[in-house]
């Protein structure tokens, strides 16, 4: 099969500057959703805005493999940082990927097992977590930054305070919080499409969050969108 990479942001200016580089686009509208078809940097890629959440990333990611064909998934986008180090405008690309509100420990599960799945930890792929090293190590961008790899939580929530957060960190020992990553894994894990998630630091996912968010929101979006680009090269 011939290889198609989709990319995946939550929101417009997550994936924006990726297509407006796109050679010979085509658009298409499916599911509420604008779905981008082309080439980048000579590989055919699909590039969609999900929405916000985890019911949105899942929806998309669904429909890029069965209708658009994607082989392989990538997420790029913005995250809270939780691992010790990890500072604001640093990369963290997933191991891993799990739900951080997924509980039901009242029927014996732990905190983020799904009940009724084998897998509740969707493993990310280890060429595509190499090909994105590579890129990193090349991008002029990421100068003064650092490259993290580490389990992405994933939740319906922003989360905007510090005793969330512990809490998160105490249940699943992320190296950063989001709100789609783990469900776009999820539905890879369930076609067999490798994936991999991209996020670029843009705060620290706590009680400061808003100030530093709205000041590093359209800065980190852009230096995970070029390490996305980048990293097909690699593919």
């Amino acid at each position: 099969m011939e290889k198609k990479i989709g990319i995946i942001g939550a929101m417009d200016i997550e994936v924006k500057m990726l297509k407006s580089l796109l050679q010979e686009p085509k658009i298409t509208e499916a599911g509420g959703i604008t779905f981008a078809e082309g080439i980048l940097n000579g590989t055919s890629v699909v590039i969609a805005q999900s929405g916000v959440g985890k019911v949105n990333a899942a929806l998309c990611a669904q429909r890029m493999i069965i209708e658009f064909k994607a082989t392989h998934i990538i997420n790029t986008g913005i995250a809270g940082a939780a691992a010790h180090g990890l500072k604001v405008q640093d990369i963290v690309l997933s191991t891993d990927a799990v739900y951080h509100d997924m509980n039901a420990v009242e029927f014996g599960y732990k905190v983020t097992e799904i009940p009724g799945m084998k897998c509740s930890a969707f493993p990310a792929d280890q060429n595509m977590i190499e090909a994105a090293e590579k890129a990193f190590k090349t991008l002029k961008e990421a100068e003064g930054h650092s490259l993290f790899k580490g389990r992405i939580a994933t939740g319906d929530i922003f989360v905007a305070s510090k005793e969330l957060k512990d809490t998160i960190k105490a249940n699943c020992n992320p190296s950063c919080i989001e709100m789609e990553g783990a469900a776009i894994a999820h539905a890879c894990f369930l076609n067999k499409t490798p994936y991999l998630i991209i996020r670029c630091m843009s705060d620290m996912a706590d009680d400061n969050g808003e100030q530093t968010y709205s000041f590093n929101e359209e800065n980190a979006a852009v230096l995970s969108a070029n390490l996305v680009k980048q990293t097909i090269q690699n593919l």
